[in-house]
């Protein structure tokens, strides 16, 4: 067994409502039966921002302007290999949910409604980063 990580990359995804509001996107990964950010293993020889707006646009259907990059999140996938996600908050640009194979459905959600509905703590553990860096983002 090999001691490198599997390295993925994600975003805390998220846009503001009609009243200015923030909206973060969670995603429902029937598989895992989880709640999560939209996130993905990087592919042989790509980046993990390439990773991050390919993964984004695979499971939300949206486009999105990286922004500041989140806390790293190390943890035990469920095959028992050491996973090793980079995270960057980033604006939604645009984009339609439709379902398909990895995820079957989006939510945006408040950041109250994203942390008590997110299935694990790692996942919870990056909103406060996200909100900093979205407080910073022009309106």
């Amino acid at each position: 067994m090999t001691d490198t990580p599997v390295l993925a990359a994600g975003c805390v995804l998220w846009r503001r409502s009609p009243s200015g509001e923030v909206e973060l996107a969670l995603v429902f990964r029937p598989k895992w039966s989880d709640w999560s950010w939209p996130k993905g293993k990087l592919k042989r020889d790509e980046t993990a921002p390439a990773a991050a707006l390919r993964e984004v646009a695979e499971e939300t259907g949206h486009t999105c302007r990286l922004g500041p990059s989140l806390p790293t999140c190390r943890y035990l996938d469920h095959a028992g290999r050491r996973k090793e996600v980079t995270y960057w908050a980033a604006e939604s640009t645009g984009g339609a949910f439709t379902p398909n194979d990895e995820v079957s459905e989006l939510l945006w959600l408040t950041p109250a409604e994203a942390r008590d509905r997110l299935t694990h703590p790692r996942d919870k553990d990056l909103i406060t980063p996200a909100l900093a860096a979205i407080s910073d983002a022009p309106r």
